[in-house]
């Protein structure tokens, strides 16, 4: 396990930072490497003995973390919920859920849906930004022409 540079660890956290709010957004090694100030096959190292685990692995453990607060707390599909988490797949999405929480995403899903508890409206997910999307990505307002009042 290579010593990590005391100067190293804020650029790590900024990586990881990325990763927390953006997990849903296409992020790849380059990305990460880039936000750390660092070579990729550096970041891969130090990343790894700073936070016991790959980026990699940490961004798909964040993404379905999110998953699972989606399955459990609203009517989404899970095919919404893939696509809102950051997988363009349903099958690497189902294989990796699968992996990490034990069961599948339908399986996970349909254990809650049992309790009884009210559950979110997807509407309200997507027209609330609950989604984590961003809001920026809609137009605001219509725009208006030059010289119109």
């Amino acid at each position: 396990m290579p010593n990590v540079p005391q100067a190293l660890l804020v650029h790590l956290r900024r990586a990881h930072d990325l990763v927390d709010r953006h997990y849903a957004d296409p992020l790849d090694l380059d990305a990460l490497a880039a936000s750390a100030r660092v070579s990729k096959y550096h970041f891969v190292r130090c990343f790894s003995a700073t936070y016991g685990k790959t980026p990699a692995l940490y961004l798909a453990e964040r993404r379905i973390e999110r998953a699972q607060d989606l399955l459990r707390a609203t009517n989404l599909t899970v095919t919404e919920v893939c696509l809102l988490v950051g997988y363009s797949s349903l099958g690497s999405f189902s294989a990796k859920f699968s992996h990490l929480v034990g069961r599948s995403p339908s399986s996970y899903q349909a254990k809650y849906a049992e309790r009884g508890a009210p559950r979110i409206p997807g509407c309200f997910v997507f027209m609330h930004g609950l989604s984590d999307r961003l809001a920026s990505s809609a137009i605001s307002e219509k725009p208006t022409r030059p010289g119109a009042a």
